[in-house]
């Protein structure tokens, strides 16, 4: 049996990592800024973390959501503590999509309709539900195709409110940056508009932030740079620094019933062991505030280097977009420079490293950027 292709490759094979570095097959060294699609939050490899999991393996593993597990309940505590959202109340699942499914399912559950909207550019995953609203046509396919997803201009308050006049509408979701879509913020009053929208036609607020929170924004979650409450908050990437997770926290208004979410694998003793280490770590060494502080420096830095492009981010969450495409750039930065970065179209760089990113971390990036920006726009130009 052969692997069903899906995925373009890089003919590289890790096969170690520590900290924001992998080492591959070769033995080549690789400064990781990219964390596998925003995943590794803490570093790889962390030492807490490790040993964490390994204990809990020696333990028990695995069993069914049928009996007590007292690591739920911790994960979920520290997690209230360490997020600041200590009243929500905690689905625990396998993945981001899996969480954006279940958020999806529970407000239309709440409210009794079965509309959703949401904005161009979002990514919200890639099962039913979920990537029905997201932007991608090319993803979507004709059994996703429902009109129950209003796909509207990311920031527009209007196009929204005139949805949501028609009172069918069960939330809107939305991401707190959009990542995939390049690193889009949502302008200053957007997501507190979007709220008191939703409070006034009885729809809920779904914030997206698999990719933007646990940290990576420089806040826990992203939309903590205004005031907004969501209703429903989902997460995944960065919470189980590489170990499938994902969870939905729900205000507590939202009262539950047996059997109105279900998963068989979701919150299982090794997941929760994961997600505990993490939270640990992140509290322990201030991974938020690192992520703050280096994000500030790289987005600075990159401003000096060039005004040939445009910067967008908030802490470790950086888009870089180009006049030209960054196919050569990024390979240059790979393969001659050792830098692991992300893309999203042609044109926009995605820096999305560990949280725990040194200064003299970001400036092997920076030097190297620098030297590989003014090499691929001179040849560029002599063309």
């Amino acid at each position: 049996m052969k692997l069903f292709d899906v995925y373009p490759l890089f003919n590289i094979t890790p096969v170690k990592a520590e900290g924001c570095y992998v080492w591959d097959s070769e033995e080549n060294k690789y400064l990781d800024l990219y964390g596998g699609h925003a995943v590794i939050s803490i570093g790889h490899s962390h030492p807490n973390y490790v040993e964490k999991i390994s204990t809990q393996l020696s333990q028990i593993g695995f069993y069914s959501n049928s009996i007590q597990n007292p690591l739920q309940q911790e994960l979920a505590e520290k997690l209230g503590e360490v997020s600041g959202c200590s009243d929500y109340q905690l689905f625990l699942c396998n993945s981001g999509a899996e969480a954006n499914e279940n958020a999806i399912k529970l407000a239309s559950f709440v409210t009794g309709k079965k509309k959703f909207i949401s904005y161009k550019k979002g990514f919200h995953g890639r099962t039913s539900a979920a990537v029905a609203l997201t932007d991608n046509p090319k993803i979507i396919a004709p059994v996703n195709e429902t009109e129950n997803a209003i796909i509207l201009p990311f920031n527009d308050i209007e196009a929204t409110e005139n949805i949501l006049k028609k009172g069918d509408v069960a939330a809107i979701i939305v991401e707190g940056i959009q990542g995939i879509g390049g690193i889009n913020i949502p302008e200053k009053y957007f997501l507190t508009d979007l709220k008191k929208l939703t409070e006034k036609y009885k729809t809920l607020l779904i914030l997206d932030e698999i990719q933007s929170g646990y940290g990576r924004s420089g806040r826990f979650f992203a939309f903590q740079y205004s005031n907004v409450q969501p209703d429903l908050i989902t997460v995944a990437k960065g919470m189980g620094n590489g170990f499938p997770i994902g969870g939905v926290l729900i205000q507590p208004e939202i009262e539950p019933w047996f059997g109105m979410l279900g998963t068989t694998f979701g919150g299982n003793h090794l997941a929760c062991a994961a997600g505990i280490a993490v939270l640990d770590v992140i509290q322990q060494e201030s991974l938020v505030e690192n992520s703050e502080k280096v994000g500030n420096y790289l987005m600075k830095k990159l401003a000096e280097i060039s005004s040939d492009y445009e910067i967008r981010g908030k802490g470790l969450m950086i888009g870089i977009e180009s006049k030209f495409p960054i196919k050569e750039l990024r390979q240059k930065l790979l393969f001659e420079y050792g830098i692991f970065t992300g893309v999203s179209g042609q044109n926009i760089i995605r820096l999305l490293p560990p949280l725990n990113l040194t200064i003299e971390q970001a400036d092997q990036f920076l030097n190297a950027f620098s030297k590989a920006f003014a090499d691929v726009s001179a040849r560029l130009i002599e063309q």
